[in-house]
């Protein structure tokens, strides 16, 4: 598909997908959560996570962190014909 036929598309929300980390809890602890509850995590900022946009695996990127926040920087996408 030609650029100019995917630009009409440009305004089209999209849902993209990133995972940081994921953790196995307990029954208990999951009932134990509330409001302010924090989920520590292993991933750390600096570390490589993949890229997803409608379920399929787009790119690649790392964790940073922006002030008090956590982000995405790019670093490749993944290109297949």
């Amino acid at each position: 598909m030609a650029l100019n036929e995917v630009a009409r598309f440009a305004d089209v929300p999209i849902e993209v997908e990133v995972e940081l980390d994921r953790r196995v809890l307990s029954v208990r602890e999951i009932l134990d959560l509330e409001e302010g509850s924090v989920i520590g995590m292993t991933r750390s900022a600096g570390e490589n996570i993949d890229l997803y946009v409608g379920g399929k695996l787009v790119g690649y990127g790392e964790i940073v962190l922006i002030e008090s926040r956590i982000g995405v920087r790019i670093t490749d996408f993944n290109i297949e014909d």
